[in-house]
């Protein structure tokens, strides 16, 4: 991971722009400040996610350049059956991932690294670091920020521009996080930004995917871009610098949603707070989980999922068995998997009523954590700098080859699974 002779450039920001894919290319590619980064750089709208399609598990797989069951992070959340979601733990911190990180191989390699709201990154070796971090069970949200993150610098942003946020509420947080990213900029002229924008996952899960709301957020997403390619250029560091603006996987309109652990309660594999069989869902899937060395609950638990496959109603689209899942790098802990159809989620709550008809309920919903290879499914992605192919479009594209890429621009060695995207590159 040492310093290489050459690099495409001295600074890069990486603008991980959440649930970005296909169905947002025609929009945002007419707006002046992404149509900007296009004609002066590489693009495609090809790049694939991987499974599942949750946000900590892609973004894990974009900073070390392997697959989800080699860094380590499975899923948004460790296990924790009847746990409600607002009290969760999540896959916050640094040790969580098993492998290097190209943060981690910038700083070693001398250069200055900033992270504003980059997943799994708390307590990492990021030097202006402000993590993605919620507090839960009566945690206090500004003392835990300051403990996994870079105090001085989180203190002095919320200082700054604190009145700018309302709380995680769109779109306050993402022009927060915008303005903290100018910010750093200006001042710090950091080798290597990561910064989170999430406004436009949000706006999907509340709305669906081709709500209005849909078409305001990419407006606003792209003014952000402007504000944070007129900070490059005014802390003079334009010609040195290349842009990436990513999206992590595509989101689906959903009309069911399946709660699949009450099958398995009606089979008493789950009794009150015990469990011997629990789906962990993803939204677009679930993995199953069987207690260790109970073969009775497998059998019976395969079982009741073989009869519920049969029937149209849960919205079980495939069932993977471990073979399948080795081809899917999906982490060797998880022994079987389900996948839901279009038009159905899952979620791993217990309930009165088994499907829930959300436009019987008047909901508006869309989630992921579906196979990349859905239809439709396909992200974005734009890299865009002076030694960058202008115009130039790529074909299919992986996750793993983004931290290779990273490093290839910033040059510096970085071991990994993925390959540089070297056709990009006007040298």
């Amino acid at each position: 991971m040492n310093k290489e002779d050459r690099g495409m450039a001295k600074h890069l920001v990486v603008i991980s722009y959440d649930a970005f894919s296909g169905d947002n290319w025609e929009l945002a590619k007419s707006l002046p400040n992404l149509s900007r980064l296009i004609k002066e750089g590489a693009y495609s709208t090809k790049l694939k996610s991987v499974y599942p399609s949750l946000t900590y598990v892609v973004h894990s797989t974009m900073v070390t350049g392997v697959w989800p069951d080699k860094h380590g992070v499975t899923h948004n959340h460790p296990l924790q059956p009847f746990v409600e979601n607002r009290n969760q733990m999540w896959y916050w911190f640094r040790d969580d991932l098993k492998v290097p990180t190209i943060y981690d191989a910038v700083k070693e390699a001398g250069m200055k690294t900033a992270g504003i709201l980059w997943p799994v990154t708390a307590r990492s070796s990021i030097d202006f670091n402000m993590p993605e971090i919620v507090a839960i069970n009566r945690e206090n949200q500004a003392i835990k920020i300051l403990k996994n993150g870079s105090p001085f610098f989180c203190i002095r942003m919320q200082l700054k521009y604190g009145h700018i946020r309302k709380g995680i509420a769109q779109p306050f947080l993402d022009d927060f996080s915008t303005t903290c990213a100018v910010d750093i900029i200006k001042r710090k002229k950091p080798n290597l930004l990561l910064l989170h924008l999430i406004d436009l996952d949000d706006t999907k899960h509340r709305y669906g995917t081709n709500s209005p709301e849909v078409h305001e957020t990419v407006m606003r997403m792209d003014q952000r871009l402007g504000q944070i390619v007129n900070a490059v250029e005014e802390a003079g560091i334009g010609e040195d610098t290349v842009f990436i603006v990513i999206g992590d996987h595509g989101q689906i309109n959903v009309n069911y949603r399946v709660h699949l652990n009450n099958l398995l309660e009606e089979q008493n594999l789950i009794n009150g707070n015990m469990w011997r069989a629990y789906f962990q869902t993803t939204g677009g899937a679930a993995y199953l989980h069987i207690k260790p060395g109970d073969q009775e609950a497998e059998k019976t638990a395969l079982a009741v999922l073989e009869k519920a496959i049969k029937m149209d109603e849960y919205g079980i689209e495939s069932f993977f068995t471990r073979n399948e899942l080795d081809g899917l790098h999906v982490d060797q802990s998880v022994k079987y998997m389900v996948e839901a159809k279009e038009g159905y989620c899952f979620v791993d709550s217990l309930s009165d009523r088994m499907i829930d008809d959300l436009g019987k309920l008047g909901i508006s919903y869309a989630t992921h954590g579906f196979s990349p290879d859905k239809e439709s499914y396909k992200c974005n992605v734009v890299v865009s700098g002076k030694k960058i192919k202008n115009e130039y479009e790529l074909s299919n594209m992986e996750m793993i080859d983004l931290a290779p890429t990273m490093a290839k621009i910033l040059g510096i060695h970085f071991n990994c699974d993925g390959k540089s995207l070297d056709e990009i590159f006007d040298v």
